[in-house]
């Protein structure tokens, strides 16, 4: 899954050792509502502290003075149809594409009265979060009320088919539900993978 695509008549898939994370912010922008793309290299590599770091970094700046969002700055200023050749010509490399779009992509509406949604972020697989919200579940045979939040899975079916894909967002909700920061026990949850390009989880 931490792979990127190129090509239509060709295809060609380049698989990565390091996770870099596309993080959509919810931003203003020359005065008007956008969103704009944050990458976070070598995540695998990094601690939560340095994470959340980087996260707050981005959440907290301005994207007219963030150096890392000149790019998007001087897209912006070209005609759309220009701009789009430039940015297609820049995603053809393989090689450079994670410092430009992540080898996967975040996406996050817990700000928003969404549950769940599927956003395709242009990566191999694209996580959606929903906003966390008070739910009955099941636990130890009693419906009892517990914060749930969504999450959603897209991904592209030309590298990963739904059953790899279910793997992977099987494996992360488990991690975060027994992540030690949270001093949480395992909730009872559910799993629905189908044969289209989505897949989701309820997280608790």
């Amino acid at each position: 899954a931490n792979a990127a695509i190129s090509g239509r008549l060709r295809p060609r898939v380049a698989h990565y050792t390091a996770a870099s994370g596309k993080l959509a912010l919810d931003k203003t922008l020359d005065g008007r509502r956008v969103v704009v793309s944050a990458v976070l290299p070598d995540l695998d590599q990094a601690s939560m502290d340095e994470v959340q770091h980087q996260i707050d970094r981005y959440r907290d700046g301005d994207p007219a003075e963030m150096a890392e969002f000149a790019g998007i700055r001087a897209l912006g200023r070209l005609p759309v149809l220009l701009g789009r050749v430039v940015l297609r010509a820049k995603l053809r490399s393989l090689r450079g594409r994670p410092a430009l779009m992540g080898t996967f992509a975040v996406s996050s509406l817990r700000h928003r009265p969404v549950d769940s949604f599927h956003s395709l972020g242009g990566t191999t697989v694209t996580f959606g979060l929903g906003r966390i919200h008070d739910r009955p579940v099941a636990r130890d045979g009693r419906v009892v009320i517990a914060p749930i939040m969504r999450l959603s899975l897209a991904f592209d079916h030309r590298v990963i088919d739904g059953a790899e894909a279910a793997d992977v967002l099987a494996d992360l909700k488990e991690g975060l539900e027994q992540f030690p920061a949270w001093h949480v026990s395992t909730p009872s949850a559910a799993l629905f993978a189908g044969t289209d390009s989505t897949t989701e989880a309820r997280l608790a």
